[in-house]
């Protein structure tokens, strides 16, 4: 059997940012929805990016795989801002005769606007099913398919300028996330060269790139893994973004978030009273005096010996609280992600489900349709079995007839008549040896004479 491969070309994106979302969130209370963003919107974002994609709270970062970029996500994609925008930001000033019109740092300017700053494009091969039995060495051989991918995806969207390619191999499918910006040209308003995500990437153009990627990716799988694999059939909503918010586990971890946040809050009051309390311990240890015997050795009193031991206690107990709260935060995004891939492989399994039940829904119609012809051929069929048993019975009464007007009433009229017939091919060999020959028999039928008894028997009712 032909083994399929599913594929994933994800593009992150900001629902809230539709005309509906904007809508709902006017008649929202809170004035906000809770529809899905996982687009990188500002720095924030992007130091969130560079936190999840490099685990930079795991230990586990020998399953963590940079193909392109460096180890540091947010400075990759500041340098393709001065490589690619600072020529036309200096051309823009140039023509400015007012300074407050002057554009210092564009990367600044646009995590202050409401355009995404970088885009990011998460690529899959294979699923769960797939990837659950396969070594270490076989999911690693995915780092040159994806190295393609990366040339492929630069040639197929050369404005689409990558800055990090990082691939994850600590999950159960390989998957690779792309931080890129995508670059728009000769814009009417403001710097020639600027940050257009919507230009780039609108519906019809990112159906036509995924459906290339697509192809390019079953191609070099099959290259570097000496493979004849097929790609599976396109999935419809692949590249919808996921509310995470909907899912089961979300709530009950965004509710130790909070309880967690309560502590950090705490953390905060708490360090204001330290930042007290460092003062008073400044001044005790300015205050030591030396010793009579050494100078080296100071006097301090019991009492402020323990003030210093509260606070030390103070110190990591505040401590513990921040880092927990911080690991939590990072766990959540992991979550999200994984959410994200585990809601995705369902929508999938969904989707081939709804096929499935639309093809047994169509052989139903089939088998319906089929089943009533069967029925009319059968109901056609019985008619022209009556019809040709009343045709026997006919022909048998005919034959009878000519066979006693012939041998026993020697009528010749209806000899003439006989040979016409058995000239013209009317009557066959048979047919003109029964109305000649006198000591042929004339049978009836069995079925005719089922016919004729039970017409018979009716008679007799």
């Amino acid at each position: 059997m032909e083994q399929e491969l599913a594929y994933s070309f994800h593009l992150g994106s900001d629902k809230n940012k539709s005309k509906l979302a904007k809508k709902v969130a006017k008649e929202n209370v809170s004035g906000t929805t809770s529809l899905a963003n996982n687009a990188i919107q500002n720095a924030k974002d992007l130091s969130d990016v560079n936190k999840h994609n490099l685990r930079d709270y795991d230990n586990q970062t020998e399953l963590i795989r940079t193909i392109y970029g460096t180890s540091d996500i947010v400075n990759d994609v500041k340098q393709v801002y001065l490589e690619e925008f600072e020529q036309a930001r200096i051309e823009y000033n140039n023509k400015q005769t007012r300074n407050d019109r002057k554009i210092d740092n564009y990367f600044i300017k646009v995590c202050e606007s409401q355009n995404d700053i970088a885009c990011e494009i998460i690529i899959e091969l294979g699923d769960m099913d797939f990837w659950n039995d396969k070594d270490e060495r076989y999911r690693f051989k995915m780092v040159d398919v994806y190295n393609e991918q990366i040339k492929d995806l630069i040639r197929i969207v050369p404005d689409f300028k990558i800055a990090n390619a990082t691939i994850h191999f600590d999950e159960v499918s390989p998957h690779m996330h792309i931080v890129g910006v995508p670059v728009s040209y000769d814009c009417k308003r403001g710097m020639k060269k600027q940050v257009v995500k919507s230009k780039l990437f609108t519906k019809t153009t990112l159906t036509q790139i995924q459906d290339k990627m697509r192809n390019a990716c079953i191609k070099s799988f099959n290259k570097f893994y000496d493979m004849d694999f097929k790609l599976k059939e396109k999935q419809k909503g692949r590249n919808q973004d996921i509310n995470v918010r909907d899912m089961n586990n979300y709530r009950e971890i965004k509710k130790q978030l909070a309880k967690k946040e309560q502590k950090l809050e705490k953390a905060n009051t708490q360090t204001k009273e330290l930042d007290n309390t460092s003062k008073d311990i400044t001044e005790i240890l300015n205050n030591l005096k030396p010793t009579l015997m050494n100078k080296n050795n100071m006097v301090i009193s019991n009492e402020d010996v323990q003030k210093i031991k509260n606070y030390t206690n103070d110190v990591k107990d505040i401590t513990q609280t921040v880092r927990n709260v911080n690991d939590l935060n990072m766990a959540i995004k992991d979550f999200e992600h994984s959410a994200f891939e585990i809601e995705k492989e369902n929508r999938s399994l969904k989707y081939e489900i709804e096929l499935k039940d639309n093809q047994i829904d169509s052989l139903k119609r089939e088998l319906s349709t089929k089943d009533k012809i069967i029925g009319k051929l059968q109901a056609e069929k019985e008619k022209l079995k009556q019809e040709l048993q009343k045709f026997k019975g006919f022909w048998h009464r005919i034959m009878s007839h000519f066979h006693k007007r012939i041998c026993y009433d020697k009528d010749n009229n209806y000899k003439i008549v006989s040979d016409d017939l058995y000239k013209n091919g009317i009557f066959d060999d048979n047919d003109n040896e029964i109305a000649n020959n006198m000591y042929r028999k004339v049978t009836i039928p069995d079925e005719n004479k089922s016919a004729k008894n039970r017409n018979k028997n009716d008679t007799r009712f």
